[in-house]
């Protein structure tokens, strides 16, 4: 007895129909659960991944299990819930290498313009976390560790960074109590928020000593990023701030804007 052709339902549940399309649909549904995996890294069930994206428990299922073996998605110590895997991240972190070889040049060259140091930071969880830095042959200088996390609230990258969030967002990241780092830090919800209506109206975020005291520092985010949320931040001892801060500012968005022409570039955007 000859097969009835499958319907857009029975290929739902089953994903009998063979051929390019069927591939194609479900690298595509693949994608979608790993893109749902990153935004929850509390991991979810498979019935919060069905629910969420309107898929056939069955189908979740099948894919979750390749993408398991594949060191893509692992579920959670002995709960049921799945979170990306290792190999994933792993690959996220060779692509994260990629891009910032890729720009490191344009971090030399404002550094060298200014004279002063450089970083190229991301958020992770809710602290900036420098990547990437080009230190300023200065005597007097500031240096911070790459893979060194800090404080969003009273970091230029970070505050650069949170002025290109949503509201839901800050709510996530942001710590209920703000630590007074040093005297000059801002410990009030309500005073950051007013200095982030300030970044996002000049696109320039300052550390006035609200990390460190005698360290200074200016940040912009580094819209649609390929790395998240990201900055660029030139950290200035106090003593050279005031006269430089305006010339740092005008030379970070000079470099952003052109990190992101490159990026477009690099992505046959432009």
């Amino acid at each position: 007895m000859a097969r009835k052709p499958a319907t857009p339902a029975d290929d739902a549940e089953t994903g009998d129909r063979p051929g390019r399309d069927n591939g194609v649909q479900v690298l595509a549904r693949a994608a979608e659960i790993l893109r749902l995996l990153k935004s929850s890294p509390g991991g979810l069930s498979q019935a919060e991944i069905s629910n969420t994206l309107l898929l056939a428990r069955s189908t979740v299922h099948r894919i979750l299990s390749a993408l398991a073996a594949e060191g893509l998605v692992e579920q959670s110590g002995t709960s049921s819930r799945f979170r990306l895997g290792q190999e994933i991240l792993r690959m996220a972190e060779a692509a994260r290498s990629a891009l910032v070889t890729v720009i490191h040049p344009l971090l030399q060259s404002l550094s060298r313009e200014l004279n002063e140091t450089v970083d190229l930071s991301v958020l992770d969880r809710n602290q900036i976390t420098f990547i990437d830095q080009v230190v300023a042959a200065q005597r007097l200088r500031t240096v911070s560790v790459i893979g060194a996390s800090f404080p969003l609230y009273c970091t230029a990258n970070g505050k650069a960074v949170l002025a290109a969030m949503s509201e839901k967002e800050l709510e996530r990241v942001l710590p209920p109590d703000f630590e007074a780092m040093t005297p000059a830090t801002l410990t009030s919800l309500t005073a950051l928020k007013t200095d982030l209506a300030r970044v996002r109206k000049s696109g320039v975020a300052y550390d006035l000593e609200e990390h460190s005291l005698g360290v200074c520092a200016v940040g912009v985010v580094l819209a649609d990023s390929p790395l998240g949320y990201a900055a660029l931040s030139i950290p200035i001892p106090v003593q050279r701030f005031e006269d430089k801060k305006d010339a740092a500012a005008a030379a970070l968005k000079r470099t952003v804007s052109l990190i992101e022409t490159l990026w477009r570039k690099e992505n046959g955007e432009a």
